[in-house]
């Protein structure tokens, strides 16, 4: 196996291509750049809040979660696309279904955020 990246190399080039795939998608993806946005501001709203460190990081996870799936669809999406822009049936389901999960990431953070805005009143 000569010549294959091990140890801190490895964890420093798996780095870089995390890094390249967050630039991809803030450059690419109009939904991740406003996922984003929201998620940030989501975050320091959840800091301002007067809720313990469980909720708190509940609130911002919720958030996070949504722009990981974002991420996934993103790349589902380009990897669909890559082999041909022709209609096709298992192409469709693949972006249908891509697109559903971010809807439930969204749902779910919706419900944890109405559940802990709901309980402070």
């Amino acid at each position: 196996m000569a010549g294959k990246t091990t140890g801190w190399r490895r964890l420093v080039k798996a780095t870089g291509y995390s890094w390249q795939g967050l630039r991809a998608a803030w450059e690419h993806e109009a939904a991740f750049r406003q996922e984003t946005v929201v998620a940030v501001l989501a975050a320091i709203i959840a800091c301002c809040l007067d809720i313990n460190l469980v909720t708190r990081l509940m609130l911002i996870g919720s958030v996070v979660l949504v722009i990981i799936v974002e991420i996934i669809n993103s790349a589902i999406e380009a990897v669909v696309d890559r082999f041909g822009g022709e209609q096709h049936a298992l192409s469709g389901r693949a972006k249908d279904m891509g697109s559903a999960a971010v809807l439930l990431a969204i749902l779910l953070a919706l419900v944890v955020w109405g559940s802990v805005l709901w309980s402070l009143q």
